[in-house]
């Protein structure tokens, strides 16, 4: 089944693996091109993260979506030398081994740039393709550690926290596949290819915007601030009396005004400690206290409906089964039903962002390693099934078709 949005038409080489790679690759795919995964024949980590069901991986089903998937053993020279035979078919080439790692395989942008003039080839990795950390491994949350942005997650009293998710695999994905359209538009211009150079650490720096002149010009070290967020208030967690939490941000004046009259205390909106902004973070933990003491007296799904009358930010923190519940994903098309070969269907996240003229959308979940290599290395190279056949008793792909 061919894409049909605004990537339609181009084809793009996976050769990625865990998250950070097969996402900016998946997100290409949800946009029409066409991905073809290259998988190692014992499988790529992604599919021992998270649960399973009667062998298949939850997180392959969303992450390798809309993928053909073929099973090579790159570590043989026939198995390198299918990929250097694949590379002239695909626009794009999408590989976060550590720098170097391709090169001594011969599979480097200069190698392959050879086989297929114009070739964008993006390039993640921990540290960069340059720079003394260059060959350091590195996980999304290694660099996240470097990037400064881990300081910033959890309790000012207590280490460091994190996000129970890759959070700056994704964050990198997204500028990655951003770098791979800017490259493919620009070659459209000059005919010229391009790597793109997507780091973990600069990618999660890059969110650390305002920290950066702060302290250049301050010395002020921005560090955790619980549920706040620093320099802007209200803007926080606050308990409701059925023993949940609602998180409120009131940051314009106006809408500060707004949550005091929500409150039944109209005066706070012109209480010189907290009527304009720069004044409020300086009083924030009495306002703080006051509006607590506020949702408090009250239950959440009370406090949701006089916040939202009075047309002020304000949420309950859904869980997952808050989402599936709750008719906003499904009227958004954000939860999706899925036909999968080995679960029959599964729910899976939606397309972001949604586009009114050529949308993005969900063609197959993702599918077992090796089940797409008899047609990837029939279509792309030609090769007989006698061929294949023989390549698969020799280790140098697997097929997994049944």
């Amino acid at each position: 089944m061919k894409g049909t949005g605004p990537l339609a038409g181009y084809r793009v080489l996976d050769l990625g693996s865990t998250v950070a790679g097969p996402y900016c690759a998946r997100l290409l795919a949800d946009f029409g091109a066409e991905v073809v995964k290259v998988e190692d024949i014992s499988g790529d980590s992604v599919r021992g993260i998270g649960g399973s069901l009667d062998g298949k991986s939850f997180y392959a089903s969303t992450i390798l979506r809309n993928k053909q998937i073929i099973s090579i053993d790159l570590r043989k020279d026939q198995g390198r030398d299918l990929v250097r035979r694949l590379v002239p078919h695909f626009d794009a080439v999408v590989e976060n081994f550590r720098p170097g790692g391709l090169e001594k395989w011969g599979l480097g942008y200069a190698d392959l740039a050879q086989l297929r003039p114009g070739l964008i080839m993006t390039r993640i990795s921990g540290f960069g393709q340059t720079g003394p950390f260059k060959h350091r491994p590195g996980y999304g949350v290694i660099g996240e550690a470097v990037s400064g942005l881990r300081e910033m997650i959890g309790d000012p009293d207590a280490p460091p926290s994190r996000a129970g998710l890759p959070l700056t695999d994704y964050i990198t994905a997204v500028y990655a596949a951003f770098g791979t359209v800017m490259a493919l538009l620009a070659r459209e211009r000059t005919g010229q290819g391009q790597c793109i150079d997507a780091s973990l650490f600069e990618s999660a720096f890059s969110f650390m915007e305002v920290s950066v002149p702060t302290y250049d010009k301050t010395g002020e070290i921005a560090t955790r601030a619980g549920t706040r967020l620093p320099g802007c208030a209200p803007n926080n967690l606050y308990p409701t009396r059925d023993g949940r939490h609602i998180h409120i941000t009131a940051l314009a004046d106006q809408v500060y005004r707004r949550l005091a009259a929500a409150m039944g205390q109209p005066e706070l909106g012109t209480d010189p400690r907290f009527a304009e902004m720069t004044v409020r973070v300086k009083n924030q933990d009495e306002l703080d206290e006051i509006i607590a003491a506020w949702t408090s007296g009250h239950d959440l799904a009370e406090l949701e409906r006089r916040l939202t009358e009075a047309d002020v930010p304000a949420s309950r923190i859904f869980n997952m089964k808050d989402i599936f519940e709750h008719p906003l994903f499904r009227e958004r098309e954000m939860l999706l039903q899925v036909a999968d070969d080995d679960l029959g269907t599964v729910t899976q996240p939606g397309i972001v962002p949604k586009l009114s003229g050529t949308p993005g959308r969900v063609r197959w979940s993702g599918r077992r390693n090796g089940q797409d290599t008899r047609v990837v290395l029939h279509d792309y190279l030609s090769l007989s099934d006698g061929e294949i056949n023989a390549l698969v008793r020799d280790g140098v792909v697997k097929d997994d078709q049944v």
